[in-house]
Order: C-alpha cells, then sequence, then structure tokens
C-alpha cells in the first residue's frame, strides 16, 4: 500500500510530497525545503517510515533544498538530474532511471525547459507524477533564467507528461492559489498555456512576453542548491554545521509543531525547569493532583501572564491530557520563551505512570 501525503510550505508556496511502502517502510520525499526538515522528519517518525532518498525536480531559485540537512539528521540519499550541475548528490539521474522506495518505485522522465536539469517523477503504475516547475496547474514553469527554453519545455509536456494516461494525477512543486492537484486530462485540456491546441510557437511567444521578475531567493537559493542544500562556510576554519535542535533536554518534535519531554526525564529534572500547569484551579486542586513546584496559571489567562514566569530555565507545560498545554508551548513562544516543550498525556498519564504528586485522590 502507498502512503501519500503531500505537504506545503507559505513562505515559497512549495508543495513537498512524502511517498512511502507501508510493507517495508521505505520512504521518499520530493522537493524538501530547508526550513520544513524538522516537519518532514517528525512526520516520517509518526508515521514509522525511513527515508531513502530525498529527490528534487530542479534546481530551485525560490528556497532551499532539505536534502542536504535532512542526510545530515535521517541518513537518506540525495538524487537528482545529471542535467542539474549540482555537486553533492548520492545519485545523478539520467532520463528512464527508477528510484525504488520499498516495493514501490519511480521513473525519471528528463523534462528540461524551466531548467536544463528538470525532470519528472513517475509513480510505478502511472497514477501519480510530480512534475516540479515543469507543468503547474492551468500554467508552467517560467523560462527567462536558469537555460530556461520555451521550446524545450513545450516539448517535454507534450511528448513527456502529456503521453501518460489521461487518469494520472499530476502534482507540481508549486502553487500560488491554493490548487493542489490535477490530471493529464486537465491540462491537455484546460491548460491555457500549452493545452488544447497550442501551437509551440503560440507558447514560445506566450513565454517570451512575461516580463517576470526574478524570485527574491535567487541570490541564495540557486548556489545552495547546486551544494544540495549545505550550508555556504563562513570562512577558512569554519566549518558546516546542522542548523542546532534544543540541548536542554532530550526532546521530540512532533508534527503538529510541538516539542515534547517524556516524564521520566521530567521527573529526574525537577529542579532544573519550570513546571507550568494551565488547568484551572479547581483541576490543579483536584483528584489528579498536582506536580510539586508547579506553577498555576491558567490557559485562559497566560498571554496576558505570561510575563509572571520566571525565565531562568525551561518551561514544560502540562495540564490533564496534553492538548492545552501543547497550545500552551505555542503561547510562551510566541511571548518570546526560547525553551519550551510539552508534557505529552498531561496528568492522567503522570498518574497512570505512578508519578509523585501533590495532593490528589489516594
Amino acid at each position: 500500500m502507498l502512503v501519500f501525503r503531500q505537504l506545503f510550505d507559505p513562505t515559497s508556496s512549495t508543495y513537498t510530497y512524502l511517498l512511502g511502502c507501508s510493507i517495508s517502510g521505505e520512504a521518499v520525499l520530493i522537493d524538501t525545503v530547508f526550513e520544513q526538515a524538522r516537519r518532514d522528519a517528525a512526520l516520517l517518525a509518526e508515521l514509522g517510515l525511513r527515508l531513502v532518498w530525498t529527490l528534487d525536480t530542479h534546481v530551485h531559485a525560490d528556497h532551499v533544498t532539505g536534502a542536504w540537512l535532512l542526510k545530515q539528521r535521517l541518513g537518506s540519499g540525495i538524487a537528482l538530474a545529471a542535467a542539474s550541475g549540482a555537486a553533492g548528490a548520492d545519485r545523478l539521474l539520467e532520463d528512464g532511471d527508477r528510484v525504488a522506495f520499498g516495493r514501490r518505485a519511480l521513473e525519471v522522465r528528463a523534462t528540461p525547459g524551466h531548467t536544463n536539469g528538470c525532470v519528472t517523477y513517475v509513480l510505478d503504475d502511472e497514477s501519480m507524477a510530480f512534475t516540479g516547475d515543469c507543468l503547474l496547474i492551468r500554467g508552467t514553469g517560467r523560462t527567462d533564467f536558469q537555460q530556461g527554453d520555451p521550446r524545450a519545455l513545450y516539448r517535454s509536456v507534450r511528448s513527456r507528461i502529456f503521453s501518460l494516461p489521461e487518469t494520472c494525477l499530476l502534482y507540481p512543486a508549486h502553487d500560488y492559489r491554493g490548487l493542489t492537484a490535477s490530471s493529464v486530462a486537465e491540462e491537455k485540456r484546460f491548460n491555457p498555456r500549452l493545452g488544447g491546441e497550442i501551437g509551440e510557437g503560440d507558447y514560445v511567444g506566450h513565454m517570451k512576453n512575461l516580463a517576470l521578475p526574478h524570485p527574491k531567493k535567487i541570490d541564495e537559493a540557486v548556489p545552495a542548491n547546486l551544494r544540495c542544500g549545505q550550508p555556504g562556510n563562513n570562512g577558512p576554519g569554519n566549518e558546516t554545521r546542522v542548523p542546532g535542535e534544543p540541548t536542554w533536554a532530550p526532546l521530540r518534535f512532533t508534527f503538529g509543531g510541538v516539542w515534547e519531554v517524556e516524564p521520566p526525564w521530567l521527573e529526574e529534572n525537577l529542579a532544573a525547569v519550570r513546571v507550568l500547569d494551565v488547568r484551572e484551579p479547581s483541576e490543579f486542586d483536584g483528584p489528579l493532583g498536582h506536580i510539586k513546584g508547579a506553577i498555576l496559571i491558567p490557559l485562559g489567562e497566560l498571554a496576558g501572564r505570561a510575563a509572571e514566569l520566571p525565565r531562568d530555565r525551561p518551561v514544560v507545560a502540562v495540564c490533564r491530557a496534553g492538548s492545552r498545554s501543547a497550545h500552551a508551548t505555542a503561547i510562551l513562544q510566541k511571548a518570546g520563551f526560547a525553551d519550551v516543550a510539552n508534557l505529552p498525556g498531561g496528568m492522567l498519564r503522570w498518574r497512570a505512570e505512578g508519578r509523585a504528586v501533590e495532593g490528589g485522590a489516594v
């Protein structure tokens, strides 16, 4: 069975695609974003998948790929087109290659035109294709920089993508209007740039007169992506390092965007943190009791009272079951608290595991 998720980066309007084999647990990510690597790693962990490859459809000009960073964190391989000119990849792909993940695979189809190194990844049963910036939903990628060639792009779409079954679903690398997917049949009929009876000359004339501004991050993104997302050194002797994770506790980052710390660590390190209980007073003094030394600020009052919390130690938020306290971590981060974590399972789990409390029912 195929595991499939479509993820979105709002800053660059980039779609990242997770495909996994539920039998083997192997997975690939297509078109990752550097700033979203932590999110992607959390989702893989929660779904029980092992990342074997990160794939890029081309050298992006509007964001930095997360390929290098995910390799550092998860040990995944980096693959993209040989024609991209990028250095640092573990596998350089040619037209017709297959990238396997468990019992599933993606076929590599060269689709140049937006850049020389653009490829489209086609799922083994031709039910899905990931078109990068070659073919967008009711549009196409631009052709005015990075070796762009409107004639090549027209031919790529017509011969390599429109030749797929009409039921094949198409997933682009970007969309700026909130559209998520299309199909070969739809784009052949409705794409205003090259669908229907639009000829190559018509398309070339259209693309040469777009007069679009260059992407804002092109000067940063292209050099970084030619290194597969590896950050550049800041001078002699300065080694490139993986962006740091919090070190004050063995934290886990969830796909929901929350840092969590487990009860055993908290119980052994109560003196090193501030425990913030965001339940109501009646719950704080109720049957479940509360953790020794906990500070009570109900969730509804937290935004206005965050300044009451000392900032000398990390803060661990707790509630009855872990939901309100997860929201509390977001409130605290917005208020400028850097070291914040949630206690998953809350006091229900704390009591069920037999950990010490003050008050509460015997």
